[in-house]
């Protein structure tokens, strides 16, 4: 017994010493997160310069202190790896995002979200496809097929609205918000639905019936992806719902809301569906039903849990791009010609601004045609302030690069090499100059005066059926001012207004079929200490 433990301390000790580079890593990278937090608290009260800024900026220049700490050989203190980002990373963002959205605002704007978000995605996809073809030719950049094209289109169709929603606000600027909010997660869904559908298909000879497959399997991807997220959603509310562990442990509710939800995301890759279109949907079924039917104290903590985990893992990926700018192995492919990098870099982000401007603004113009209230419809100004909120690229582009141009994080092609550079310079560029001229562009064509006279107007008109239906409160049947609200024609309402028609449709079967089985407010069970337990 003494040889085997003397045996095994040379083992342990050899370990300890190999992972002591790993441990020095995080130690540094865990002090760099904290760096990041305190300084974005600090520069909060100006918000020109947002946490996703200032992560990317403490990036850059720890990636500048490695550099010369090593002598040029590496600006890393992680490897990245698209694994992390799309396993651990992006669940934790996306799941929040659906589990805090303003669920009323996002259903009522539905077909105007799916549109930017869906339609507008494809178009912008087919935009850069087709001026990546037709310029990268020209400069010769190397070998590219059809499907590479393709995949670049795909990569830099996907949004990052971070910075311009950081900077509206979603009391004052409902309507704004909800659409740049609605339609950054739907784009990041798209785009990897999109992406992952040009990598599963043999495009290299394109006929009519492979373009039917390809579309039949992208709208396959998308609403069974949808369903999933849904079906686990209500799975986690039935389960709570009928055990009821509040009774007993919060933490057991807690953690089975943390894990279903992650289920979701990982039944979507077992599967090979979109796991941010589940996660996301996930969230939302659960914000709805499963969120009350646990107990005040397991809503408090779930609620702060998924916005912390979600706040990490952006910081986490922001500064990481920030190190990953200044990758020597992979700007020393591109040193001998850098004149190419530098256009291959405007061409893109050029082809950028003209995809997005190309469905925008008509897209917004049919919206508008579908809506009859004013309140309702996307002026100039909040159109403009859409097209900015699309032009800044983040880490889904980044990570959907790294999957199609690198081998095990490093590139081994110049064409490669080029497109990696070039992903992380727009990516740093959108980022730094349009995050930066944000806040003044919003101020300028949405000044204080403008959205409050928009709040005002919106509080002017209680008994509209657009203040039902965007109101704050949660309650199936709502009466204004102890009165009915006078219902028109059912096939008139549902010409002038379809998303109000069948939105109420769906608050009547939801009472009277959903909430019952489900939960959800009014329909958590009785129990000591649970959320609808009688007073004394």
């Amino acid at each position: 017994m003494a040889f085997e433990l003397a045996s095994l301390v040379p083992k342990l000790s050899s370990l300890g010493t190999s992972d002591h580079a790993s441990v020095v890593s995080i130690n540094l990278f865990v002090a760099l997160l904290c760096a990041c937090i305190v300084i974005g608290h600090l520069l909060e009260e100006n918000r020109w310069i947002n946490e996703s800024i200032t992560a990317l900026i403490i990036g850059l220049g720890t990636g500048v202190v490695i550099l010369l700490i090593s002598g040029g050989k590496s600006s890393h203190l992680l490897v990245f790896s698209e694994d992390l980002f799309f396993i651990y990373l992006l669940p934790p963002i996306i799941f929040n995002a659906g589990f805090q959205v303003k669920k009323k605002q996002f259903f009522v704007n539905f077909i105007t979200i799916m549109m930017f978000g869906a339609i507008g995605t494809l178009v912008s996809c087919a935009i850069i496809s087709l001026g990546a073809i037709q310029f990268f030719k020209k400069l010769d950049i190397g070998f590219l097929d059809i499907g590479d094209y393709l995949a670049i289109g795909a990569i830099f169709a996907a949004t990052d609205s971070v910075c311009t929603l950081q900077v509206l606000h979603q009391d004052e600027t409902p309507l704004l918000y909800s659409l740049v909010f609605g339609e950054g997660v739907v784009n990041d869904a798209t785009s990897v639905v999109l992406f992952n559908a040009i990598q599963n298909f043999d495009l290299s000879s394109v006929n009519l019936s492979i373009a039917l497959r390809f579309l039949g399997n992208f709208f396959y991807l998308f609403l069974a992806s949808t369903l999933l997220g849904a079906a686990t959603g209500l799975l986690s509310a039935y389960i709570i719902k009928k055990l009821y562990f509040g009774r007993h442990s919060t933490d057991r509710e807690v953690a089975l809301m943390m894990l279903m939800a992650y289920l979701s995301y990982m039944l979507a890759e077992l599967f090979y569906l979109s796991g941010i279109l589940t996660v996301f949907f996930c969230g939302i079924v659960m914000s709805h039903y499963t969120w009350h039917n646990v107990t005040e104290s397991s809503r408090v903590t779930t609620r702060h849990a998924f916005a912390t985990l979600s706040f990490l893992a952006e910081t986490f990926l922001f500064l990481y791009v920030g190190m990953d700018a200044l990758d020597i192995e992979k700007w020393k492919f591109v040193s001998d010609s850098p004149g190419l990098s530098v256009a291959v870099s405007s061409i893109l982000m050029g082809l950028i601004l003209l995809g997005r401007a190309a469905f925008v603004f008509p897209l917004s113009f049919l919206s508008n045609l579908m809506k009859k209230s004013s309140e309702e419809k996307i002026t100039i100004r909040q159109q403009v302030i859409i097209w900015w909120a699309g032009l800044m690229r983040g880490a889904v582009s980044m990570a959907l690069a790294y999957n199609k141009f690198t081998l095990a994080g490093h590139t081994q092609l110049q064409d490669n090499a080029i497109m990696i550079t070039s992903t992380i310079t727009i990516v740093l560029f959108s980022t730094m100059v349009f995050g930066l001229m944000t806040k003044p562009l919003i101020s300028l064509l949405l000044p204080p005066q403008r959205q409050l006279s928009t709040v005002s107007s919106d509080a002017n008109t209680p008994k509209s059926l657009t203040a039902l239906l965007l109101g704050s409160q949660e309650g199936s049947e709502v009466d204004l001012n102890g009165q009915d609200l006078p219902h028109p024609p059912s096939l008139r309402m549902l010409l002038t207004a379809p998303s109000h028609k069948v939105h109420l449709y769906w608050r009547k079967f939801d009472d009277s079929f959903m909430r019952p089985v489900f939960g959800g407010r009014g329909f958590a069970p009785p129990a000591p200490g649970s959320p609808t337990e009688p007073g004394p």
